[in-house]
């Protein structure tokens, strides 16, 4: 019920201020975040939890399967104000083991206007195709196209108009590839990031 969810809040809310009495004062301040999470909108996977990090630490996007849309002003949005605004230097691009969005893109019906949306990883899936033909259990060939996803993402990040204006303008931002296991809470860098060199030019970490 609605109101149970309310309830939990104010239990939740007096413990914290039972534990630090100025908490919410200092979280009402200024929003300071090091690092834009862009992650997917699977409800196991929230960021500042599964990092450790208090809520104004980590300025966050989430959409199903953490994709990458040029044309997604909502993305864009959030990556030039974390970026200008917020001077954010880290951005982490985090999929998950067992993604429902992976899934759906690989099945062979249609599930509505999703399937738009989940294009990206049809091409990823394209493009590697003769790897991912030598895997012949499901759950792992799904969870290596879940890391090249990752990977793509993380590259068509570092393409987009911010992310260049930003680095001609000698702005660091370093982009990273990160995937979550949901069977063992554990992060994993898939070492894909992306930054550039001393000389400005674009570079793999």
């Amino acid at each position: 019920m609605l109101s149970d969810l309310l309830d939990h809040n104010k239990r939740w809310a007096a413990g914290r201020v039972a534990e630090d009495p100025d908490y919410f004062k200092r979280l009402a301040g200024l929003q300071q975040p090091d690092y834009l999470w862009i992650g997917c909108s699977d409800s196991r996977v929230p960021a500042n939890v599964i990092t450790g990090l208090e809520p104004g630490e980590v300025f966050v996007h989430r959409n199903v399967a953490n994709l990458v849309h040029r044309g997604d002003i909502n993305l864009l949005s959030v990556l030039e104000f974390a970026v200008e605004a917020l001077e954010i230097k880290h951005i982490i691009v985090c999929g998950h083991y067992g993604c429902g969005g992976i899934r759906a893109a690989m099945e062979d019906h249609r599930h509505g206007i999703i399937d738009h949306w989940l294009q990206p990883i049809r091409d990823v899936a394209d493009d590697a195709k003769s790897e991912l033909d030598t895997i012949r259990d499901d759950n792992a060939r799904l969870n290596r196209l879940c890391e090249l996803s990752i990977a793509a993402q993380v590259q068509g990040l570092s393409r987009t108009p911010i992310i260049q204006s930003a680095r001609k303008r000698r702005i660091e931002v370093h982009i990273h590839g990160w995937v979550y296991g949901l069977n063992d809470g554990l992060l994993r860098d898939l070492n894909c990031d992306h930054a550039d060199d001393k000389n400005g030019h674009h570079a793999h970490e």
